[in-house]
């Protein structure tokens, strides 16, 4: 057996798995749901009340807790921890920890007789952290753009200013808590601070979440000096060193004997949770393009060269395997597909009957399912609007033409706004709750023109960061050794006869966009 853990500190909660890679197994698993299990914090979804609905913090010492816990009921479970041949974690991306002088001596001396987030409570310099979900840097991203150029930003570090960004972020805390930010000498992500406190000293940045910073220059991989100072004065200096994916971190800390670790056990470098999901669906190299069909829905895929989208829509981060890779985001995911039903007052079985009964290119009837404001485009305004037959825009039309219409407008999206990835996908690796819809998948297959792949992992961000630590340890079997767990369950063929069906939808598609 060689096992390995892998750790997500994510939005919600925190998960652990173990992974056996020489019989592509997960032999332990354990997690933390930060609402019912840690509900002191006050944290209810991961973040903590604000009068301000743009504003979205969390408690750094909640996840400190958390790993505690997590490693706890591991040990607990009489988990073989003491055969952990490496570490590696994922997180949310974006978030950011703010931390003073002391921050470094107490790693160096953590007393396992107490828990992290005591001893580490003094070493905060802001006592929250802003998430992903933090939109209340609107002025900070116009000002760092001003500066830098909007351009030239998204040309150097893969993203146009964005307000979840840590970049923004912290010249926010600079301009709002000046006194806070010059005691501040160490300003980490969320998987940076975590891997730091695992490995006992300063941890760096993975080039994977450090491109969803603004602050990476993705073709040197080192922080951009102007755009760091056009954010915040002397940020250069309080920011970790940037370093690729595979490098390590250090040795676990010897704080965690007490859950049974052995001595010396290598921590790989954290990342962000999308490029820890590349690699756990088995995505890391060129050629296969993933789709998460969820709340929201994400197309990503590795990229060998890291050209950005002029619209500005799509980002550029680093793949854990190397090179780089593209995320686009659609805020309409399944909540438009659930509003479509509901007016439909139709089941999930009626949803999916939908798709027998209409015809590829469903007539002509394209929607544009703004039911909240999308990101990509980005409208700021929500608003569904119609194209088509009479009865269709009139809103007359069958139940099943207006669930087709959803699902093909969301793929013909998805096709339009990652033309600027170019080259053609080998397969569409699908998964998220709805990648259960065989008619869903069909019609990504036919608008794409490729293969799609039905894959079943769980927690794909927890594998992908198993897979990472084992990678590390492994390298040259990194692709045999993910393959073993990103099983395909079906594949999808596309029907060639609608090739020309969709092109020319898209072309439709594109124009009733613009409007």
């Amino acid at each position: 057996m060689k096992l390995y853990l892998g750790i997500d500190s994510g939005t919600q909660s925190l998960k652990a798995i173990i992974i056996d890679i020489d019989n592509g197994e997960i032999v332990a698993s354990a997690s933390v749901n930060f609402s019912t299990e840690l509900s002191s914090y006050r944290c209810p979804n991961g973040v903590l009340p604000n009068a301000d609905t743009l504003v979205k913090h969390s408690n750094p010492l909640m996840w400190l807790e958390a790993l505690d816990l997590v490693l706890e009921k591991l040990k607990s479970a009489n988990a073989p921890l003491d055969m952990v041949l490496g570490i590696s974690g994922s997180s949310q991306q974006h978030g950011s920890v703010y931390l003073n002088g002391r921050f470094t001596g107490i790693l160096d001396a953590l007393n396992p007789a107490f828990s992290l987030a005591a001893q580490i409570e003094p070493a905060l310099s802001r006592k929250t952290s802003p998430t992903w979900m933090d939109s209340s840097t609107s002025a900070e991203c116009g000002e760092i753009s001003l500066a830098v150029g909007a351009k030239r930003l998204q040309e150097i570090t893969g993203s146009p200013a964005i307000e979840r960004f840590t970049g923004p972020q912290i010249r926010k805390f600079w301009k709002t808590q000046p006194e806070d930010y010059r005691r501040t000498e160490y300003i980490h992500l969320v998987s940076s601070f975590m891997a730091s406190v695992l490995c006992g000293e300063n941890a760096p940045i993975d080039f994977g979440d450090g491109a969803g910073m603004n602050l990476l220059n993705l073709k040197d991989l080192v922080w951009d000096f102007n755009i760091a100072e056009a954010t915040a004065p002397g940020l250069i200096n309080k920011l970790p060193p940037a370093a690729p994916s595979s490098e390590l971190a250090g040795l676990l800390a010897p704080y965690f004997k007490k859950y049974g670790f052995k001595d010396e056990v290598p921590v790989t470098v954290w990342s962000g949770d999308n490029p820890c999901s590349l690699i756990g669906v088995g995505a890391g190299e060129t050629g296969t393009a993933v789709i998460s069909l969820g709340t929201s829905d994400t197309f990503f895929a590795a990229m060998s060269s890291p050209h950005t989208d002029p619209q500005g829509y799509g980002h550029v981060l680093g793949n854990p395997f190397g090179g780089y890779m593209s995320l686009i985001c659609f805020k309409n995911g399944s909540l438009a597909r659930e509003n479509v039903k509901d007016e439909c007052g139709a089941d999930w079985d009626a949803f999916e009957r939908a798709f027998s009964e209409t015809v590829p290119g469903n007539g002509g009837n394209i929607m544009l399912p703004y039911f909240v404001p999308e990101i990509t485009p980005l409208v700021l305004k929500k608003g569904v609007r119609y194209s088509g037959t009479e009865d269709f825009c009139g809103g007359n039309a069958p139940s099943s033409v207006k669930i087709r219409a959803v699902v093909e407008s969301q793929v013909l999206s998805m096709k339009l706004h990652s033309r600027w990835i170019g080259g053609k996908f080998i397969r569409i690796r699908v998964t998220g709750g709805a990648s259960r819809s065989r008619g869903i998948c069909q019609i990504i297959a036919d608008v794409f023109q490729s293969r799609v792949e039905k894959i079943s992992v769980a927690d794909s961000a927890t594998l992908g960061a198993a897979l990472r630590a084992a990678s590390a340890m492994d390298y040259f079997r990194r692709n045999e050794i993910c393959a073993k767990f990103a099983v395909v369950s079906e594949t999808i063929e596309p029907d060639k006869a609608t090739a020309g069906i969709y092109d020319d939808m898209l072309v439709k598609f594109a124009e009733l966009e613009k409007k």
